[in-house]
């Protein structure tokens, strides 16, 4: 809860461009693998293409081209959530894959179908242009090599989704048909969530029985079983966020700033520490707020520097040196609750913040700590 209350968001990596608006970025990490795909597929192409330069732009022209065709599936989720009304905030290349990141959830069970069916939809529709080429033109050579890893990739890539597990698409499929039969999409995320988790442990127990059956007689590649192992874990993950993610909105409606709210009392700047402290105790208040002359607040008293302040060195420390300023953004109203409390939080991350009423009387301080351990359900 911390993070998500009181850190700003941070840019996931390079914007590498905006088509139809929806900024694509690309993950740090997603040049060190194209770079390994490269050098691979460079190598698995000695027997095909002739001349080590030629190899390595083919495979480079190819790993262009696959991500290409995920940026494609991803962007086919975002024009569908668009046209049920939905936010596309942008769109992540990383390098197991993509990732839109859609601001709101599907209204409806059978809209969810469909923006999560489309990514796999268009992959295959892609894999069927790339035959259709082949029938239609019949190209050689290198284009041929393109053409036919492309078809494969984007038919790997649109089965592959269609596993019913999250955090892939036909997870949230799975998660749409069991919200339409019970009628509340927690209990689709946790059981789609949880055939992630199945499917994960089979990526990996599947290949080490075959192993374990047949032993190793067959050149069973290692690198391989590996690469099922990063898929797996990249899907439990998936799966376990998914899960924690339910969890968070199951607690949303229990968030309520006035439930949470601190007793607070004003006082002003130059009051001593020693005795701002007395008067709290004094009131059974837990927050100060430092007033001006026409008792207006002006800033609260930052509790964590206050502890941090030997007992012995407060009667000579004024109130107001330990305060931080009240910036309009940390005046929030005493009704919100829910999401639209942990949105307020985290546009300003502060350790406290002012509540006051609608008619601007002061209400209590909300204490960040204090949010975090509701979250948290301690």
């Amino acid at each position: 809860m911390a993070a998500l209350a009181g850190a700003r968001r941070q840019a996931p990596g390079i914007v590498i461009g905006r088509p139809l608006g929806i900024p694509v970025y690309v993950s740090p990490y997603w040049f060190l693998i194209a770079a390994l795909f490269v050098t691979f597929y460079a190598n698995s192409l000695k027997g095909s293409v002739h001349g080590s330069a030629t190899r390595y732009v083919v495979a480079a022209a190819f790993v262009i081209l696959l991500y290409l065709s995920v940026l494609i599936h991803e962007l086919s989720h975002c024009v569908v959530a668009r046209a049920f009304s939905l936010p596309v905030r942008r769109i992540l290349l990383y390098p197991l894959g993509g990732f839109s990141e859609i601001d709101q959830e599907p209204q409806t069970p059978a809209r969810e179908f469909l923006v999560s069916g489309a990514g796999p939809l268009l992959s295959l529709v892609l894999a069927a242009l790339g035959y259709g080429a082949i029938v239609a033109f019949g190209p050689a050579g290198i284009p041929r090599i393109l053409i036919d890893q492309l078809i494969l990739a984007n038919v790997l890539v649109g089965i592959f989704n269609l596993l019913p597990g999250l955090p892939l698409d036909g997870g949230r499929m799975l998660r749409a048909g069991v919200w339409k039969i019970t009628g509340k999409p927690g209990t689709g995320t946790i059981a789609a969530a949880w055939a992630g988790r199945v499917l994960a442990v089979a990526l990996l127990a599947v290949p080490f029985a075959f192993i374990l059956r047949n032993g190793n007689s067959n050149g069973t590649n290692v690198a391989n079983v590996l690469w099922l192992g990063v898929i797996a874990a990249f899907i439990w993950v998936g799966a376990g966020q998914s899960i924690r993610v339910t969890r968070v909105r199951e607690r949303l409606p229990g968030l309520q700033a006035r439930r949470l709210a601190r007793r607070a009392i004003p006082i002003p700047a130059s009051l001593p520490l020693a005795e701002a402290i007395r008067r709290a105790d004094a009131a059974q208040a837990r927050a100060l707020v430092i007033v001006d002359h026409q008792d207006t607040p002006i800033a609260i008293v930052n509790e964590t520097a206050v502890i941090a302040t030997p007992e012995q060195r407060r009667p000579w420390i004024e109130a107001g040196s330990l305060a931080r300023t009240l910036d309009p953004s940390l005046v929030l109203p005493a009704d919100l609750s829910g999401m639209e409390l942990i949105e307020a939080v985290r546009r300003a991350p502060a350790s406290e913040y002012l509540l006051v009423e609608p008619s601007g009387q002061v209400f209590g301080v909300l204490a960040t700590s204090d949010l975090d351990h509701a979250f948290a359900g301690t």
